[in-house]
């Protein structure tokens, strides 16, 4: 497979991705960052799969039942034709009126016509195929298991013949049936019927979801497809917010910068919060901001920049060198280093979401409480720590540097600090921080501008371009019509962009020099060309870069400049929550359907 052709399904517990010819090739199992039981993405021979192996198969077709997150993939043969409809079950329970999200996985074999004819392909390799994984077929279901090495286990129920499915003998479909995978043994009999049942619980739960979310004039589509995605990234258990499904999916195929992204980044998932809470999903940013209390206990406490999906604070990172990686791109890693890091940008994104949940909401006494101790020492962190060099939002290993936009980042940790104070009324600290913003801006203008470049770089003392300073307008920092604003949009497109897409930056980091295009940087330029008043120029350019998503119109974290295939983790939460922007940003303005009915009526 040249490209990322997958459909993600999940239920806010665990994720898989399906081939677009109805191969599950990554899926782990109790919850997101445990090991895998199918992870053929990182290894096709050792990495286990649960492919479905069409006779005389003329057309497969793959598609989301509309506005859900069940993929149907159709496969049409001499002899019939028949869908497979996948998810993981997620719905209300009526008793308890509780979310019934189980760790596990449905294939629903739905028959439209004939008798078509498949075998299955079912290799499950548990623990990241560590050890040898044995299979028995008992009454009820097939039970996998590891021979040796710590013991790990596995249940897939069925009407077919259970000998059948384990030893891929074919099978010929006349009547609807199902394949449900799940980590635990069920307590009740499975059937057909209760896998149907559960398929329409979930679409419903879905259709319900999307019906909440903003409409908009134009690329309706689009930022649905990208909402469901980013939901399917959170952890119902906690609020974390992951950064993709994956490990270890390369940025660029044959090279190294290869991590595990299964972990929650402030910075992405405060980001993928504030996008939510405009489409009209509060809860996720409630159970987010949750999440962040109970990471942060103590007053004195050094806040990381991201932490497990539990709230784990050691991510030690390490490598499978069993698995010869994604098309043999290896190292193939667990755990992510980058946890020890210092980056300045984190509080300023935090506070910027903390700021706008205050705005919006009506907040519990407690709440409020728990949440301005959160800002008093975040700003107490950045009063200490702005005129310090970090590691900055592209996290480079071995150097740390004044970075622009961390410093950027600084000022709107304090700039935030002071709306929420004005809006708690807690007079004191206001005066108390304006000097602190005035200076961090000021040091900015002084050391950031290259008047050689005439743009604001990406590092104090550097002539480099860094496509993260395009966000200093969306911070509130500079305004667009600045032309100190408008010139480094320009020179940072002239320098970084590159047959039609964006390098993050083009300086040599610890790993030589960036070789393709960071997806999230090319929204980024979009909404800079938006506010400089280039509005027909980042039309075009967004309609392009929509036309390089996967089939499913989804995206992971890079794009190769050459051939436009998509490369790095997926689904991406950063270039989702980038694309929903950008698409809310080039429809603002625009009467709503609802308005031209009105005023055609009138």
């Amino acid at each position: 497979m040249d490209n990322l052709n997958y459909g993600i399904i999940g239920n806010c517990r665990t994720g898989a991705l399906v081939s677009e010819d109805g191969s599950i090739d990554w899926l782990c199992l109790p919850q997101f960052d445990s090991p895998s039981v199918f992870a053929s993405i990182l290894d096709e021979k050792k990495g286990g799969h649960f492919a479905i192996k069409p006779v005389n198969v003329e057309n497969i077709e793959q598609q989301y039942i509309k506005n859900t997150n069940i993929l149907s993939t159709r496969f049409t043969c001499k002899e019939g034709i028949f869908e497979v409809q996948d998810f993981m079950p997620r719905y209300k329970t009526d008793k308890l009126k509780e979310h019934y999200y189980p760790p596990d996985l449905i294939r629903f074999f739905k028959h439209i016509w004939g008798e078509p004819q498949f075998s299955i392909e079912y290799n499950p390799k548990l623990e990241y195929a560590n050890h040898p994984t044995g299979n028995v077929v008992e009454e009820k279901y097939i039970k996998s298991f590891t021979k040796n090495g710590s013991y790990d286990s596995l249940y897939l129920y069925t009407e077919f013949d259970k000998n059948d499915v384990l030893n891929g003998n074919p099978i010929i479909l006349t009547e609807d049936n199902f394949c449900l995978i799940s980590y635990h043994q069920k307590l009740l009999t499975q059937t057909t019927e209760r896998s149907y049942l559960k398929l329409q619980r979930t679409k419903v739960y879905w259709l319900n979801w999307i019906q909440r979310t903003t409409s908009y004039t134009r690329y309706q589509e689009e930022i649905n497809r990208s909402a469901l995605a980013l939901k399917l990234l959170s952890y119902q258990k906690s609020g974390a917010i992951l950064a993709a499904l994956t490990t270890s999916i390369p940025e660029t195929i044959g090279e190294v910068r290869n991590w595990d992204y299964r972990f929650c980044w402030i910075r992405d998932a405060s980001m993928v919060v504030k996008i939510m809470k405009n489409l009209g999903h509060n809860s996720i940013s409630r159970r987010y901001l949750d999440f962040i209390i109970n990471i942060m206990p103590d007053k004195d406490e050094k806040m990381q920049i991201m932490y497990g999906i539990n709230g784990e604070k050691e991510l030690t990172e390490y490598e499978l060198k069993h698995l010869s990686g994604y098309e043999n791109s290896k190292p193939v890693r667990i755990g992510n280093a980058a946890y020890k890091q210092k980056q300045n940008d984190i509080y300023g994104i935090l506070l910027d979401v903390i700021y706008q949940h205050y705005k919006i909401h009506v907040t519990s006494l407690m709440h409020s409480e728990e949440l301005w101790t959160i800002v008093r020492n975040v700003v107490k962190i950045v009063q200490k720590s702005w005129q310090l060099p970090d590691k900055g939002i592209w996290e480079i290993r071995n150097e740390d540097k004044h970075f622009t936009f961390s410093k950027i980042l600084c000022w709107t940790a304090i700039d935030r600090a002071l709306r929420i104070a004005a809006l708690l009324n807690q007079k004191k600290y206001i005066q108390r921080w304006l000097g602190l913003r005035k200076e961090i801006r000021d040091d900015i203008f002084k050391n950031a501008w290259s008047e050689k470049k005439q743009a604001f770089t990406q590092a104090y003392d550097s002539e480099e371009l860094d496509s993260s300073v395009l966000l200093m307008e969306s911070y509130g920092f500079i305004a667009g019509s600045n032309p100190k604003y408008i010139s480094t949009v320009e020179a940072i497109q002239k320098d970084l962009e590159y047959k039609g897409l964006m390098f993050r930056y083009k300086n040599k980091d610890d790993f030589g020099v960036p070789r393709s295009a960071f997806t999230i940087c090319n929204f980024w330029l979009i909404n800079a060309l938006i506010k400089i008043g280039r509005k027909e120029e980042a039309q075009k350019k967004f309609d392009e870069l929509l036309s390089y998503s996967n089939h499913l119109k989804l995206f992971s974290e890079d794009i190769d400049f050459d051939t436009k295939r998509l490369l790095g983790n997926f689904p991406q939460a950063y270039s989702h929550l980038a694309l929903i922007e950008t698409a809310i940003l080039l429809t603002e303005g625009e009467k709503t359907a609802e308005e031209m009915l009105l005023e055609f009526i009138h």
